[in-house]
């Protein structure tokens, strides 16, 4: 039986990671979670899975949950995330928490030989270059849970790296995949969160209709797979049935299928390098959907993909910055601060102000990160 630590166990990957435990109670155990404010879902999860160690955003939530669960250990805030992350009992870390919030905590725990299923982008958008030495010095195996960087880790099984030609990234389109860019001047942020193929929180929904959670899951691969951006490309794919694919020297290609289903890739992260049934799968029927459509991405049409592939080769601080100046913006739209396409003005803007600094160190990123969300917000 493998343990398992969870961070963002309420958020849309970890209430599916809890999905793939329930549906294999004798191969997992969960003994640590981590939720932010939502206290209703928490007690319920609590209840059922009955785990030793639970950590919660805000102190007066440790208060209550500690009276009513005397049996289980509480901890709150950043320290309680690390206390999580690192817990002595759990052999798999899956980081599924939202936003730059996740980076220490995923170093804490690569530090201590966690195995990490890592569902964060920002941990390796904003430290790659700090995770993967840190990983490599710990000899820690990082599986990625996200189903384009699940796929390519996939299809790499078996392989040498020394042939890989390029990575190619899938990408739905979004919310907004089939309109002009005039045509996004007003559009709302119900519009905006009705995604076509995947149910996924509010956050990563706007950065797939805006295409930055394409980006950043370009730097994802850089880091993950060591391959440069010129190498990494990006093919519009509505269907979200082809999850990525890789292409090698000899022209060969190979792609993973399957239904839009995240549970898929969890699993596969958490039974890495073997595979369990998933019997609530949908399984792919290609007779039935009969085709497939794949057209070139347009980084005219979809700014925030350049955006971070400008950052991502500028290397550095660059990244982080990208990083924190969209979850600003992407905060501002959805409590209606600003239109959806303000979103990448704020972005490029805080881009072009920003002078890099390479090979930065965990305090300067977290000065940087700060940094940025005070400009953006200055500009609202």
């Amino acid at each position: 039986m493998k343990t398992i630590s969870l961070l963002g166990a309420t958020g849309s990957i970890g209430t599916q990671t809890l999905d793939v435990i329930r549906e294999h109670p004798t191969e997992f155990k969960l003994t640590a979670l981590s939720i932010g404010k939502n206290i209703e879902l928490a007690r319920k999860m609590i209840s059922e899975f009955q785990p030793e160690l639970v950590s919660v955003q805000n102190k007066s939530d440790y208060i209550t949950l500690k009276t009513e669960f005397p049996q289980v250990k509480f901890a709150f805030g950043p320290e309680g995330l690390i206390e999580t992350a690192v817990y002595e009992k759990a052999d798999i870390l899956v980081n599924a928490v939202l936003g730059s919030v996740g980076l220490n905590p995923t170093l804490q725990a690569i530090e201590c030989g966690k195995t990490i299923a890592i569902a964060n982008k920002e941990t390796l958008v904003t430290a790659g270059h700090l995770v993967m030495d840190a990983a490599k010095r710990n000899n820690v195996t990082l599986l990625p849970v996200d189903s384009e960087h699940s796929a390519i880790f996939q299809a790499l099984q078996g392989e040498k790296a020394k042939n890989i030609e390029r990575l190619i990234l899938t990408a739905s389109g979004g919310s907004f995949r089939d309109r002009s860019r005039n045509e996004l001047e007003n559009v709302t942020v119900q519009e905006a969160l009705n995604h076509p193929n995947w149910s996924m929180g509010a956050k990563i929904t706007i950065d797939s209709a805006t295409m930055m959670n394409k980006g950043l899951e370009v730097i994802e691969a850089h880091w993950l797979f060591d391959i440069p951006y010129e190498r990494i490309d990006v093919l519009l794919h509505k269907e979200s049935i082809i999850h990525s694919m890789v292409e090698f020297h000899d022209s060969s290609i190979i792609a993973q299928l399957g239904t839009p289903d995240m549970r898929v890739p969890i699993q596969y992260a958490l039974t890495y390098p073997d595979r369990l049934p998933l019997a609530s799968a949908n399984r792919l029927n290609l007779a039935q959907i009969g085709r497939l459509h794949f057209q070139e991405m347009d980084v005219e049409r979809f700014r925030c993909l350049n955006f971070a592939y400008i950052a991502g080769k500028e290397g550095g601080t660059m990244p982080t910055v990208l990083n924190a100046a969209n979850e600003a913006a992407v905060a501002a739209f959805l409590e209606g601060k600003i239109r959806f396409l303000q979103i990448e003005d704020l972005i490029e803007k805080a881009l072009s102000t920003h002078q890099t600094i390479q090979h930065p160190s965990l305090s300067v990123i977290q000065e940087v990160d700060q940094e940025t969300r005070q400009y953006v917000q200055s500009l609202l």
